[in-house]
């Protein structure tokens, strides 16, 4: 942690004034809104993918400088799909591009704005997209990996399609999809799209590639031991912290569909104990387990949990579930917070 703070986040803030400057020059004026809203409001998403850069050896600037782009993109248009002038699906689809480009080198870019009205971003999309592309190309065993980052993109940005679309639609598109899936036994269907909606699966797999460890063997571990369980986790506790807020505002919380806060609570400590056991199998299994132990501990400590209606008992339970160190973390960043008023992740 003294490595991520002295010398990770102060890279990712680097990259991020690059980005932020860009942003600011975007000619249409709502791109330009949602752009610059997307890095303020989002920055701790960069922050926290950025720790797999460890996972990259000497090439450790190299996995930031694409965490942060990449990570950027699917905050940009999460930002542009929730509060779009637009509810079609094959402009969602077609934005979406941009992610599955951003994986592949050699991929064209596209004019990933042609089914909506604001199209002149000054080149800031297709600039990450790039971005991305240029840190993977040359790579010699992104061959090995493509194909899983893949899956997990096309996972990501189907969810981003079929939760957008007109509000009529969505749960139907949601659950037919969920039907449709070989990975998905022993999840509910808002489980399943809550374990697509997570990129810490491919920032594991290129850091990885970029470090010179990745072999078959490594890139299906990752892939195996992140989807769908951490990765679930993950989402699971961003809507869990967001639930009156996606109330007020009428957003879909996937959190919102168990039965019961007893249920819902069970099953995050399901989500926990798989995490565990199949994090194990992982080399670095320390550094894998501190993400799991730092995401509860993280989103746990945030303000918005003290609204929650029984949030003291599920707080006790999930930080019970998952550790010690998920305790220091919750600590730690309560602390944080205190520091940096108005901090929310």
């Amino acid at each position: 942690m003294r490595n991520v703070y002295r010398h990770v986040f102060p890279q990712v803030h680097k990259e991020l004034n690059g980005w932020i400057s860009m942003a600011q020059k975007i000619p249409n004026e709502e791109l330009r809104k949602q752009a610059l809203a997307s890095i303020e409001g989002k920055t701790f998403h960069c922050e926290g993918g950025s720790i797999y850069s460890m996972l990259a050896g000497r090439r450790w600037k190299d996995a930031v400088k694409f965490i942060v782009a990449y990570q950027t993109i699917s905050d940009y248009l999460d930002n542009l799909c929730d509060r779009s002038t637009s509810l079609d699906p094959q402009d969602f689809r077609m934005l979406h591009q941009s992610m599955t480009d951003a994986l592949t080198p050699g991929n064209p870019v596209h004019d990933y704005y042609q089914y909506r009205e604001e199209r002149n971003d000054g080149g800031y999309l297709k600039s990450l997209v790039i971005t991305c592309q240029k840190v993977l190309e040359g790579l010699p065993d992104y061959s090995i990996v493509h194909p899983y980052v893949n899956q997990l993109g096309d996972l990501y940005n189907d969810l981003q399609v079929h939760k957008h679309v007109v509000e009529e639609e969505r749960i139907p598109r949601l659950q037919t999809w969920f039907s449709e899936q070989k990975t998905a036994k022993g999840l509910k269907w808002y489980e399943f799209s809550a374990c697509t909606g997570s990129t810490l699966g491919i920032f594991c797999l290129v850091s990885y590639t970029l470090g010179g460890t990745m072999n078959e063997r490594l890139a299906k571990t990752v892939a195996e031991s992140y989807f769908p369980f951490l990765q679930g986790l993950h989402i699971l506790l961003d809507y869990y912290i967001d639930q009156q807020e996606d109330e007020e505002e009428g957003d879909l919380n996937f959190c919102s569909y168990y039965e019961s806060e007893r249920e819902m609570r069970k099953r995050f400590v399901y989500f926990v104990e798989e995490t565990k056991s199949r994090t194990k199998t992982l080399p670095d299994v320390h550094f894998h387990q501190m993400i799991q132990e730092g995401l509860v501990g993280m989103y746990l400590a945030d303000r918005k949990v003290s609204r929650l209606e029984n949030a003291k008992v599920f707080v006790r339970e999930l930080l019970n579930a998952s550790g010690r160190k998920a305790k220091f973390f919750h600590f730690q960043t309560k602390v944080y917070h205190k520091l940096k008023p108005g901090k929310s992740l």
